[in-house]
């Protein structure tokens, strides 16, 4: 079975760092384009950040640009995020997604699987 698994999130001060991490099974990894969504309080699911399968394609979100990094390890079959400079409207939880494609999609109807996510909260 496929599963995904999402981990690093926590509480956070405002302009502080966190590791996301998506640990994933049950797939041919590296077929799999895969992206990072979020979803705040009373909001819509949003992409945050997509990477491609030999990671030559990198995609975000306005919002986060220059303050996040979306990366891959295909030997380990993991993606991560790296958050620096957060803010209070970062916070969500944050869910990693997989996709059989070549190209990063950045809605979630286009993905295949999910993890159950991870809460990321930026607050003094």
């Amino acid at each position: 079975q496929v599963q995904l698994v999402e981990s690093g999130g926590g509480l956070v001060q405002p302009g502080g760092s966190l590791r996301l991490s998506c640990a994933t099974s049950g797939l041919t990894f590296s077929w799999y384009v895969m992206s990072w969504f979020r979803q705040g309080p009373g909001k819509e699911r949003e992409f945050v950040a997509g990477i491609t399968r030999e990671g030559g394609d990198l995609r975000y979100t306005s919002s986060v640009k220059g303050r996040f990094t979306v990366s891959r390890d295909n030997g380990k079959n993991t993606l991560f995020l790296q958050m620096n400079s957060l803010k209070p409207e970062d916070t969500a939880v944050y869910y990693c997604a997989a996709r059989l494609a070549l190209t990063i999609a950045s809605n979630s109807r286009d993905y295949n699987y999910w993890g159950r996510g991870t809460q990321v909260t930026v607050s003094s």
